[in-house]
């Protein structure tokens, strides 16, 4: 592994949590352009109707 010296554990903790939260903005992206697109072909049945 590469010498990270004395705060080694604190840079993998950080690294580990900068990716969790990255990892939790695509998943809420993903999950919102789902519901938005499901939203947009429901008022686009609506006024076709």
């Amino acid at each position: 592994m590469i010498g990270l010296g004395p705060h080694g554990v604190f840079i993998i903790w950080a690294y580990l949590g900068v990716a969790i939260g990255v990892a939790g903005l695509i998943g809420w992206t993903l999950y919102d352009a789902r519901t938005t697109a499901k939203k947009l072909a429901a008022l686009e049945a609506r006024r076709n109707a």
